[in-house]
């Protein structure tokens, strides 16, 4: 098993686990790897989603792009709120951390394309470096309609 293979997964599925009324929401990939946390984390109406990055599958790094990885990451954010049975619009809040906030205006270029309606509330932190090199991590907090 490759360690560092990309926090996106093309199939997610959930899994529950009835403690405390939470249920928890892995990949594939988070499965397989036995990695130590979840996607994302049902409790009540509230989903709470894990830091997800955008790392080419095949390499399992960063591509070549700030606008591509925002897209990566972004289709990742995507997929758990689907398995869910969430769309981005039930975003109520995003947390974005950057390896360089001089990124900003790649990364709102691409982050625009993914919502219908109202943004969520949201904050964008320059982090310095961020795991496996990647420019983008995005967590969120979804709420059920």
């Amino acid at each position: 098993m490759i360690p560092h293979l990309p926090l996106l997964s093309a199939f997610a599925f959930s899994i529950g686990l009835a403690a405390a009324g939470k249920n928890r929401i892995r990949s594939e990939r988070t499965v397989r790897n036995n990695l130590p946390f979840s996607d994302a984390v049902w409790h009540g109406d509230t989903l709470y989603l894990c830091g997800h990055i955008g790392l080419d599958a095949k390499t399992g790094r960063p591509p070549a792009t700030a606008e591509e990885e925002a897209r990566l990451v972004l289709d990742g954010v995507k997929r758990t709120l689907d398995s869910a049975g969430l769309t981005m619009d039930d975003l109520v809040s995003v947390q974005i951390f950057c390896s360089d906030v001089a990124l900003f205006e790649q990364f709102n270029m691409v982050y625009r394309a993914y919502f219908k309606g109202e943004f969520p509330a949201r904050a964008f932190l320059g982090s310095g470096k961020l795991l496996f090199d990647a420019r983008f991590e995005v967590q969120g907090i979804a709420v059920k309609p």
